[in-house]
């Protein structure tokens, strides 16, 4: 198995809904998820969700804190797919309006039981899950 690349990834909080993107292309193409992606050269991982946040939405966020580190295994047929994703909390202003850029197709603000009714990656709905331990899958609490 190939070394996993670097990521990062940030869950960005209001009002009990989670900031996600639809993604525009692979990995994880049509899914919806944390602002996130790649490690350039050089880059810590708070940087990377930082540097992410912003060209995916046009957020910029500050104090970033480790919620989770996931690997994601190597997906069938697409290469370089193989990650050490570092996923972040991280703080924005309250009035900050998220938009759409770059390598994402939609932004908007969900709650919890919404995001488990979205496809996302697998990752991703542990975290809700953990984010709020009186949800239950099928939204029953």
């Amino acid at each position: 198995m190939s070394m996993p690349r670097l990521a990062s990834s940030a869950i960005v909080e209001r009002a009990g809904r989670y900031l996600l993107v639809r993604r525009a292309n692979p990995p994880a193409v049509d899914l919806f998820a944390f602002p996130g992606g790649r490690a350039e050269p050089g880059e810590t991982p708070e940087e990377t969700a930082l540097r992410e946040l912003l060209e995916e939405t046009g957020l910029v966020g500050r104090n970033p804190r480790l919620f989770e580190t996931v690997e994601l295994l190597p997906e069938a047929g697409v290469s370089g797919s193989h990650f050490l994703l570092s996923v972040f909390q991280v703080e924005t202003d309250a009035e900050g309006l998220a938009e759409a850029q770059s390598d994402a197709m939609e932004a908007g603000w969900y709650l919890p039981e919404e995001i488990l009714d979205l496809p996302v990656p697998d990752s991703v709905r542990a975290c809700v899950l953990r984010l709020s331990p009186d949800l239950r899958i099928g939204g029953e609490a």
